[in-house]
């Protein structure tokens, strides 16, 4: 007797995939990652990241209106610090004239409806490419954390819709979310990086903002004492819970492929959104693969951003957001 249900039914063709295809990609799911440089005229490419670019502000402009045109309406801004600005304390990240202040007010300035994100931690602006302020040749979690609230105080007045702390120290959203009360941002709002780990898939990043540990005695020379250990679980969702507690209005899992799990397992467990961040090591292992000629780039570049989606993120920060928005329109 042949089965009354042939799941192949609803494989015969395009037409019938598309129809019964359970996750859909749109534009609305992306926040573009953008990387800001001083000087002018510059379009940098990353050499470990091919095809994505370092821009001055003037070229940022054009950028953020062509993203706008795609229907990419979020922006997540990173800046490479000049190394004479750079010090323990990152006193240059509240310079009201910063090279961040500047960018955001260039976003708004180009595209006033663009949602603008910024990274707040402190390696960019660190000589020794920590998240924190060292002490004693540890990283000050209370101190690091009093200094990232007036970092977004001043992210907030030069008009970013959201601050996005990447640092994973403890307690500083509550720290973030008291000072932008106090100082009347009601309305900026927190993506908390809260269950980001200690990854090897970060390399290319460091690369693009010049700002990996430096290995100097008596400094640490990696990340593990506040990123979380890659083989915890269990972890990421007290790490979570606690930010949505102190306030976080969107979580993160930091990196996305060899994260799904945690992904599923946070969006399932809290009722905030989730937002997952395809690292620059994902993006440059595909980019590499491709060039080889061992993987179909656009095809693989769909794949993995779909197990995103389906995994259960709500927000999805990817180098290929142009890319895949040209590809799906």
């Amino acid at each position: 007797m042949f089965p009354l249900r042939r799941n192949r039914r609803l494989r015969a063709n395009e037409a019938i995939r598309g129809l019964v295809r359970e996750t859909i990609i749109t534009p609305n799911d992306f926040l573009v990652p953008l990387f800001v440089v001083e000087g002018k005229g510059i379009k940098e490419e990353i050499a470990s990241m091919p095809n994505y670019f370092r821009y001055s502000l003037d070229l940022l402009e054009n950028e953020v209106k062509e993203l706008w045109k795609l229907g990419l309406k979020s922006v997540l801004l990173f800046v490479k610090v000049p190394d004479n600005l750079k010090d323990n304390k990152g006193k240059e990240a509240l310079n009201p004239n910063g090279l961040m202040q500047r960018a955001i007010k260039t976003v708004k300035n180009a595209c006033p409806d663009m949602l603008v994100m910024t990274d707040v931690a402190l390696d960019p602006y660190s000589i020794y490419g920590h998240d924190g302020i060292i002490e004693n040749g540890v990283i000050a979690n209370d101190n690091t954390a009093d200094f990232l609230a007036e970092m977004s105080i001043s992210h907030a007045k030069a008009g970013a819709n959201f601050v996005a702390p990447s640092d994973m120290m403890d307690g500083r959203i509550l720290t973030i979310r008291e000072a932008l009360e106090d100082e009347g941002f009601i309305d900026t709002g927190i993506m908390s990086y809260s269950a980001k780990y200690a990854s090897a898939f970060y390399g290319p990043f460091r690369d693009a903002l010049d700002s990996a540990p430096v290995d100097l005695e008596n400094i640490p020379k990696d990340k593990k004492t506040y990123q979380m250990d890659f083989a915890n679980r269990h972890e990421a969702l007290r790490e979570t819970e606690m930010d949505i507690d102190e306030g976080a209005d969107i979580v993160m899992v930091k990196p996305g492929m060899a994260y799904l799990d945690i992904l599923r397992e946070i969006k399932n467990e809290f009722d905030a959104p989730v937002a997952v961040y395809q690292v620059s090591g994902e993006y440059a292992m595909i980019k590499a693969a491709a060039e080889k000629g061992w993987l179909n780039h656009d095809q693989i570049m769909l794949e993995t951003t779909t197990a995103f989606k389906r995994a259960g993120a709500d927000i999805i920060a990817s180098y290929f957001a142009k890319d895949i928005v040209k590809l799906i329109s």
